[in-house]
């Protein structure tokens, strides 16, 4: 018997018993789905830490005073928060004059502030302080206007570049260009208007107003902590330019050769590695366990092809007496076994995609369904069919002709 003729014969079989059929694969479509599922949340947050968390900048990286080890436990952070020094103005001058594997650097503080313009006030705005170069490494792009430049930044220039929220609230019909709006109580010119850079978890990345650094440190005072951004002069020498920031800053604090940095260095890299350490087991387990729905769907269909194999002993020995080998007998069976399960796991990929649409539309949760994911979710619930149909088959393929003839 070809393949071929087997597979019809199974798909008759199935569409023969389709309520029967229904009832067995509701194991593996609750599997596969489940499991799928699972997997584009997990492989969601993931994208989604590498577009919008992890992506410092083109060829970029961040010296801050924390490291991401620091955050790992509250004893870390109180140890770091203790030992480790403030990065300031000077540290951000150093590596600007580095040159080598570093191109150029950056720095931003960041506080909240209250924002008003006419009788509207806004509170919880997070008032970024940043230098001219910013806006170009961190890769943003201006809606309207421009950003403000390192002329206006020299000068304590009371400019200011909005977010989208800002400019959503105040100035709903556009027209921002030129107006005053109040930080704190004191007016700052409104120069741009930022693209809308969308939210992280439900929380809006657009509410926040970016002023000059020397402005900002000439209002609200200069003995602070900044965070400096450094790039590369290209990929090439990238872990070159952390090795040289790393030591321009070491020399300025005078660190001896063995003593831990009392300061972070941030790269893209280093939050991903955090992200594994800390979802990593997370997600083995949650896979792990979701996949136990897969071997109780497979345990359900070799109970239910065993009694198929009863129902069907007559049909079994006329097959048998009309020349059919236990080879024949063997691949219908296994055929109708793993034809079961397959459709079970197209029905289960496609209620987990359907489901992952609905949560990514109607929540702040990210999902994403590779299509390696779906692929492995086919192939693993055609061979849980095709597991569980060997003891029924094999059973089938040894019956006595002459005994199942007899059969009622």
């Amino acid at each position: 018997m070809h393949y071929t003729e087997a597979l019809k014969l199974a798909v008759a079989a199935i569409w023969g018993h389709r309520l029967r059929s229904f009832l067995t694969l509701l194991g593996v479509i609750f599997g596969v789905a489940t499991v799928i599922v699972v997997v584009s949340l997990i492989e969601g947050f993931n994208r989604y830490v590498d577009e919008k968390i992890a992506n410092i900048g083109t060829n970029a990286f961040a010296i801050q005073r924390f490291s991401i080890e620091d955050f790992a436990s509250l004893a870390a952070y109180d140890e770091a928060r203790r030992r480790n020094k403030d990065v300031t103005l000077d540290d951000l001058r150093a590596l600007r004059s580095r040159g080598g594997s570093i191109l150029d650097a950056g720095a931003k503080a960041v506080e909240q502030c209250e924002v008003k313009y006419g009788g509207e006030e806004l509170f919880g705005v997070a008032l970024e302080a940043q230098t001219a170069n910013m806006t170009e490494i961190e890769n943003r792009s201006v809606a309207e206007g421009r950003t403000f430049t390192p002329a206006e930044e020299a000068r304590n220039r009371a400019v200011c570049v909005i977010g989208g929220d800002i400019a959503e609230r105040f100035f709903p019909a556009g027209g921002a260009l030129g107006k005053t709006v109040k930080i704190d109580g004191r007016p700052f010119e409104v120069i741009g208007v930022f693209k809308s850079l969308g939210s992280v978890f439900g929380q809006s990345r657009d509410k926040f107003v970016a002023v000059p650094l020397s402005t900002f440190m000439a209002i609200y005072g200069s003995r602070r902590t900044i965070g400096i951004s450094v790039v590369s002069t290209g990929p090439e020498t990238y872990l070159d330019a952390v090795d040289e920031a790393r030591v321009v800053v070491r020399t300025r604090r005078r660190l001896p050769p063995g003593e831990k940095d009392n300061f972070g260095v941030i790269t893209p890299s280093a939050i991903n590695n955090l992200r594994e350490k800390i979802f990593g087991t997370v997600q083995t387990v949650a896979v792990g366990v979701t996949s136990i729905a897969l071997v109780v769907g497979g345990i359900v269909i070799m109970n239910i092809m065993l009694v198929s194999v009863t129902e069907r002993t007559k049909e079994i020995g006329i097959r048998k007496s009309l020349g059919a080998r236990r080879a024949d007998i063997l691949k219908q069976f296994l055929a109708e076994s793993t034809a079961l399960a397959l459709v079970g796991g197209a029905i289960g990929v496609t209620i987990a995609y359907l489901l992952a649409l609905a949560v990514s539309s109607l929540t702040p949760i990210p999902t994403s369904l590779p299509l390696l994911a779906v692929a492995v979710a086919l192939f693993v619930s055609g061979s849980v069919g095709l597991v569980s149909g060997v003891y029924p088959a094999w059973k089938a393929a040894r019956l006595d002709p002459i005994v199942a003839l007899r059969a009622d």
